[in-house]
């Protein structure tokens, strides 16, 4: 029988799961705002950054990855965060949290800006290793999602789809979206061929991307 297409990613061995605790055992710690590209650190290190539509659950992500609950700010008001956040780790790459998007009450002239920031990072930071796409697992890809995916195909920047959440989907429903989700990327040359399945609330998936991340070099 073929194996799917996009298959979970598989909980990570010792050695790797072992990776993935120590880069985030040490401290973890905010350390700029950008809204312009002039703004950016230095691109002393590689850096992964993490992408989803607003209220995705990409602060409570972050925040289960880091092991610090205040660390990434979560809010209910959709567009509420407009700069990129950037996070150092210890020895290990920046973590950089992008403004939420598909949000329908921010002003227009807002989301522009932040569409223009967006696509001048993604396509001028040489440092950038892999984007990590949250999708609600409850709701799979959504036409906004895939724009964003287009934009990372185009900017030639390998991206990874985590799927948040997954403790709220139905079990009958879990099948269908997945299925709805690896058929969308299997139309994007630059997703990567693995899907990671979380719950930031009862710490599925956790280690499993906190060893993908410290595997990235």
């Amino acid at each position: 029988m073929a194996s799917l297409p996009f298959p979970l990613a598989e909980p990570p061995d010792d050695l790797t799961r072992e990776a993935g605790r120590k880069l985030f055992a040490g401290e973890t710690e905010f350390l700029k705002g950008v809204v312009a590209m002039s703004g950016l650190p230095p691109d002393d290190r590689i850096e992964v950054c993490f992408a989803g539509r607003s209220n995705v659950g990409k602060s409570s992500l972050i925040n289960a990855l880091t092991g610090r609950k205040g660390l990434a700010r979560a809010s209910n008001t959709p567009g509420r965060t407009q700069e990129i956040n950037y996070f150092t780790t210890s020895g290990g790459p920046y973590l950089v949290d992008l403004p939420g998007y598909g949000y329908a009450n921010a002003p227009l002239e807002k989301v522009q800006k932040w569409q223009r920031l967006l696509k001048s990072y993604l396509q001028g930071r040489a440092t950038l290793r892999r984007a990590f796409v949250l999708i609600d697992h409850r709701h799979g890809i959504k036409g906004v999602d895939d724009e964003i995916l287009s934009l990372l195909d185009s900017a030639a920047v390998t991206f990874q789809v985590v799927l948040t959440k997954a403790d709220k989907v139905k079990a009958k429903d879990r099948e269908r979206v997945l299925a709805q989700v690896r058929e969308k990327l299997s139309k994007h040359p630059a997703a990567f061929p693995e899907i990671v399945l979380t719950s930031s609330e009862k710490g599925d998936g956790i280690a499993t991307l906190r060893a993908i991340i410290a595997s990235i070099g």
